[in-house]
């Protein structure tokens, strides 16, 4: 309070989506009579004086844009040039019939490419001779591997593996964003396999005829992309040849582990993982198992259900999950997270572990996959069979393939391990070191395969992935896959039970956006597709910011949007594959996540036939109808006398040499011409289309009609609007920087000239915040700069602050209401601020007013005031926590939390907490001398390790964790938490007292009509006691298991798996059920490899204790 009959009080004006502040500076009520005592600050003396200032101020502000916006005369504009363009319609339901088929017809053309290359391989593995004695020289292919450069992470150089691949030339080529030769396909051997043994030498041999086959599709259809066939064997075979794009460190890439060669070569599957954590189990052999039950979940696809559990004398999961939950990225993190807390402990009891295993498996109040039902065991082995188990749970129908894992190395009897497998339609494993755990942790995948194989044609069903990244750099990408079956047969004439591997095309996203209407559903509306899982195929959402090449992309169609009782219903009946509309009101996020509004849309969707996805638009109330230009000849081909260069009559307003007169023009960068080269330089952009005009005609075939006429047409109705309107104009007299308009037909036109330096707005209309915002609410859009919490200091010497405040122009023609162009002006700030002082006091002495500190806040931004610029376009609570908690408590804002699940983050620091160092396995002098060692699978184990040794020095290092071997401290994805504010349905005017204990404050907030702004008159904040929690705004990565995952697997979305199931089969031969595996290398070889193992780490590296990996 101030002196007598004075008040000093603070005021705010703002936006009110993100409660951000516009203008501070205080400021003396003269509406109050001389003399008068002093009275409690909100009164109703004070009342008619703050409804004074705020109709003064919507007064202004709606004369100014009256005066300058230009909405009445562009009306007109548009209504004088009616013969120039038509106004066309979007039927909501005829535009999804026809984009889905579009895309089915797509599709199918991959599809009957899918099925030729898997007949055709199908028939060259059958025809095929076994060869025992092939030679690798005796095979001739290109090994992409043999040309890609590997960068070493010591700045050491690679010796490079000796190659007889094939030498090709590679040409550059647009579709595939790489150089390819048309005339082969290549080859890919994973890193840990042996490309010279017998099986994948005969590997190479018959699937060397696919390579006429690439060819032979690619000419019926040039658009293909990449073909591929990975097989079992973990070769991959992809058309055209391209070099192999490495990795940083080690190459990791198989195919079988690949999110496509995992739907194609199993049905759905529920699997309980089981893991012996007895005190048996420790050191060494607990690592490997964490390590094993880790590359277990990266076989399973969103298709699967899965949980993970830890027994001794009893069993318990090792998560928060209860029960089966789907195996998708967030669930199978949280898995890999609290494996690593497994702790050994106490003593083996097969009975509780696979009595928890099977009651998982036959809970039937969940969702699960229910197909393929499967327990894995990970033990250092045991002598008990529990067949008295079995023989409750799983016999006689054997619905419960049980796999068996013997981990580490041991002299344990496995006879019972390997009982449990056979006698129950599994397979026994050993995993006698890291090197063993991936090629052992996905061979089960062939085993599951054995019905789809003998149920033939049944089986042969195309299915569509996820969106994901594809490995070669295409993108992101959809692929077509069908299992290849082995068709031979032994001597008793029983068919092959084997897969052979899977089949794939890939489709890119892009390819299918092309098929997709975009311009002509205006700004705001957009066409989305979404799986059976409820994640999206195309979204103008799905925008990951960072590729990790092995796992898909998942964003579900509730994550993509604000999610509300009427998306859920229209996700269900989507998934479910009806079709439907419906006109809902729905919360929206700004294209800047700063704001939110309340909109009407209405959503359509529809099946594609012979597919997974279902098709939707969306398109809110004034984009049913659109502007198509119908130039005359006479506008295309008449020239301007005052052009040196021949182009159309209009075009003379997009040149350089106009804007100094006529405004300076922004145009989209969209794809007017096909040999138009695109830049996100605009003004590069603006010379290149220039160029391409001086060559060819608007109506040339190689150019978008539609595109390109509708941009001529917008660029001359708005250099009209700069006639008739802006130049006639003095902009400093209202304190005004610029005048604008931008329009759906990408012209955004900046007046003047010299204005443009400073504009800030995207030049594609379609992707400006403030144009979006405008023509999905009335009035006056005002838009602050952003500032974040930590800006503190504005230059204003050469510079002023600029608020946006723009406002949609709607037309009325032949009774059909559209919203083709958005025009605005840019505040000058700080005179605005002096401009209100005086409409505030009633007077013209500003000397008088006693001014010391105004604020505006609204939308997330503040406007003006003296020594105060630095909080302009701040949100609310940065500046005044205790205001904006009132605000939001008493209703005048409601807050939406949400969360960004595309996000990039740095990577968090590891803790070292129980982690041994990282190191090579070495055996002891003991191991030495034991022969069952040398003949187990830890031979070529330890092979693979010492040449992942020798060629990147880091795999001896400390420091990375088990079961991520070369993975770099990079940028990682993650999870961003994300809060906005924005007007609540409240009446216009309120009045509160904020409680402060000992002392209160008084504050008054109304509604300025025709604008999101809110008008804020305040007590200064002084007692120490009106302390309160400062909200927050901005982006933060969510905290570990926040949303919290362990709820809400509880209440899992709606989601529906493939329709047909493989998971049993009567004639299924299950004899071949591991029996252990091994061979008689060169006992010669294998000493001197331990040498130079041991020469290797003690020279280079020191190495941990034998007991760690």
């Amino acid at each position: 309070h101030g002196g007598p009959g004075r008040i000093t009080a603070w005021l705010r004006l703002g936006l009110a989506e993100g409660a951000k502040l516009l203008s501070p500076w205080a400021l003396d009520a003269p509406c109050l009579a001389p003399g008068a005592a002093q009275v409690p600050f909100v009164t109703p003396l004070v009342l008619p004086c703050m409804q004074y200032w705020a109709r003064r101020l919507e007064q202004e502000i709606d004369g100014v844009m009256r005066i300058f916006g230009g909405v009445q005369q562009l009306r007109g504009i548009y209504n004088e040039n009616r013969n120039l363009f038509e106004v066309k319609e979007n039927v909501p339901r005829k535009l999804v019939e026809k984009v889905a088929g579009d895309i089915e017809s797509l599709l199918a053309k991959k599809v009957r490419a899918l099925k030729r290359l898997a007949n055709a391989a199908e028939k060259f593995q059958k025809a095929h001779h076994w060869q025992d004695n092939i030679r690798e020289e005796d095979i001739e292919y290109y090994d992409s591997k043999a040309d890609t450069e590997y960068d070493d992470p010591d700045g050491e150089e690679i010796e490079r593996e000796k190659s007889n691949s094939l030498k090709l030339e590679f040409t550059d080529d647009a579709n595939f964003k790489t150089k390819v030769n048309y005339s082969y396909a290549a080859v890919q051997i994973p890193t840990d396999i042996y490309k010279g043994s017998t099986v994948i030498l005969n590997e190479l041999n018959w699937t060397q005829a696919l390579e006429d086959v690439f060819i032979e599709n690619r000419k019926e259809d040039p658009s293909l992309l990449w073909q591929v066939f990975g097989s079992a064997t973990g070769v991959t075979r992809y058309y055209p040849a391209t070099p192999w794009r490495a990795p940083n460190k080690i190459d990791l890439y198989d195919v079988r582990r690949r999110p496509w060669y995992i739907q194609g070569a199993s049905s759905p599957k529920d699997m309980v993982i089981i893991v012996d954590v007895s005190g048996s189990v420790s050191g060494l052999t607990l690592k490997l198992m964490k390590t094993s039950v880790y590359e277990m979940l990266d076989t399973l696809s969103d298709d699967d259900y899965v949980n993970v559990a830890s027994f001794n004398e009893k069993a318990k999961p090792v998560s928060c999950f209860k029960h089966l939950v789907q195996a998708n990225i967030r669930n199978k993190k949280v898995f890999k997270e609290d494996v690593q807390g497994m702790v050994a402990k106490g003593t083996t009891d097969y009975k509780a572990g696979f009595e928890y295993a099977f009651d998982q498996l036959q809970n039937s109040n969940i969702t699960r996959a229910n197909c393929n039902k499967m327990i894995m065991m990970f033990t250092d082995g045991g002598e008990d069979r529990v067949q008295d188990v079995f023989e409750k749970y799983n016999w006689p129908n054997k619905t419960v393939r049980v796999f068996t894992f013997s981990v580490g190395q041991h002299n344990y009897d496995v006879t019972p391990l390997q009982w449990m497998a056979c006698a129950n339609k599994g397979y026994y494993f050993e995993i006698p070191s890291i090197g063993a755990i991936r090629i052992n942790t996905q061979e089960y995948l062939d085993v599951l395969g054995r019905p789809m194989v003998l149920a033939g044609n049944r089986a042969k069903q195309v299915q569509w992935t996820n969106v994901y990244q594809d490995a070669l750099g295409l993108g992101l990408v959809v692929t077509g896959t069908l299992p290849v079956f082995n068709l031979t047969e032994d001597s008793s004439d029983r068919k092959n039970q084997l897969i052979l591997g899977v089949m794939g095309i890939d489709v890119a996203l892009n390819d299918i956006k092309r098929l997709t209407p975009r311009y002509n559903l205006g700004a705001n509306g957009y066409v989305f597709a979404i799986d059976l899982n409820g994640y999206v195929l195309l979204h103008p959402n799905l925008q990951p910011q960072i590729i990790n090449f092995r796992e898909p992309v998942t964003l579900d169609f509730l994550d993509a949007e604000l999610e509300d009782e009427n998306k859920e219903e229209i996700r269900r009946s989507m998934i479910d594959g009806n079709d439907g509309q419906r006109f809902i009101k729905t919360l929206i996020k700004s294209l800047d996540e700063q704001y939110i509004d309340e909109v009407f849309r209405t959503y359509t969707w529809a099946p594609i036939k012979s597919t997974n996805y279902s098709l939707g638009l969306v398109l809110p109330p004034y984009s049913t109808y659109y502007i198509q230009a119908n130039l005359s000849d006479q506008i295309l081909q008449v020239k301007s006398p005052c052009l040196p260069i021949s182009l159309p009559v209009y075009f003379e307003y997009l040149l350089p040499n106009s804007f100094e007169s006529e405004g300076h023009v922004f145009i989209a960068p969209r794809e007017y011409c096909k040999d138009l080269d695109l830049s996100d330089n605009n003004t590069e952009f603006l010379e290149n289309f220039i160029a391409l005009m001086e060559k060819v005609t608007p109506d040339s075939k190689q150019c978008d009609n539609f595109l390109l006429h509708n941009l001529i047409l917008d660029t001359g109705i708005t250099q009209q609007l700069v006639e008739r309107v802006w130049k006639d104009q003095d902009l400093n007299t209202y304190s005004l920087l610029a005048v604008f308009a931008a329009t759906d037909g990408g012209i955004t036109r900046i007046f003047p000239n010299k204005a443009a330096d400073d504009w800030e707005e995207e030049p594609e209309p379609f992707n400006a915040s403030f144009y979006r915002r405008s023509l999905d609410n009335k009035g006056y859009i005002f838009k602050p700069p952003y500032r974040d919490a930590g800006y503190r200091e504005l230059d204003l010497e050469n510079n002023t602050i600029g608020i946006l405040v723009s406002t949609a122009v709607e037309l009325s023609i032949g009774g059909k209401t559209l919203k083709p162009a958005v025009v605005g002006v840019k505040l000058d700030l700080e005179a605005w601020a002096e401009k209100f002082k005086v409409l505030a006091s009633n007077r013209t002495d500003r000397d008088q007013l006693g001014a010391r500190r105004v604020r505006v806040d609204g939308e997330g931004a503040v406007l003006a005031g003296e020594h105060c610029w630095d909080v302009v376009g701040k949100f609310f609570s940065e500046v005044d926590a205790n205001l904006m908690s009132a605000l939001y408590n008493n209703s005048f804002y409601a807050r939406k939390e949400s969360y960004d699940f595309q996000s990039v983050c740095a990577p968090e620091a590891q803790s070292n907490t129980g982690a041994a160092p990282r190191g090579v396995f070495v055996p002891t002098v003991a191991d030495l001398l034991n022969l069952a060692w040398w003949t187990s699978a830890a031979a070529w184990s330890l092979f693979q390790q010492f040449l992942y040794g020798l060629t990147y020095s880091s795999w001896f290092q400390t420091g990375e964790s088990l079961g991520s071997p070369g993975m770099e401290a990079r940028e990682t994805s993650c999870i961003m938490k994300q809060t906005q504010y924005y007007f609540s349905t409240v009446n216009a005017t309120y009045n509160a007292i904020i409680d402060c204990g000992n002392c209160s404050r008084l504050f008054h907030a109304q509604r300025l009509a025709n604008t999101n702004l809110l008008f804020v008159v305040a007590d200064k904040p002084l007692c120490s006691q009106c302390e309160s929690v400062k909200l927050l705004q901005a982006e933060v990565r969510a905290p570990p298991r926040d949303p919290n995952q362990c709820e809400l697997v509880d209440r899992p979305r709606y989601r529906k798996g493939p329709h047909i199931c493989f998971d049993y089969n009567a004639t299924e031969d299950t004899s071949d059920c591991g029996r252990g595996a091994s061979f008689a290398p060169s006992l010669g070889v294998l000493l001197s490899l331990q040498l130079l193992l041991l020469y290797s780490s003690a020279s280079r590296h020191p190495l941990p204790p034998a007991a760690c990996l």
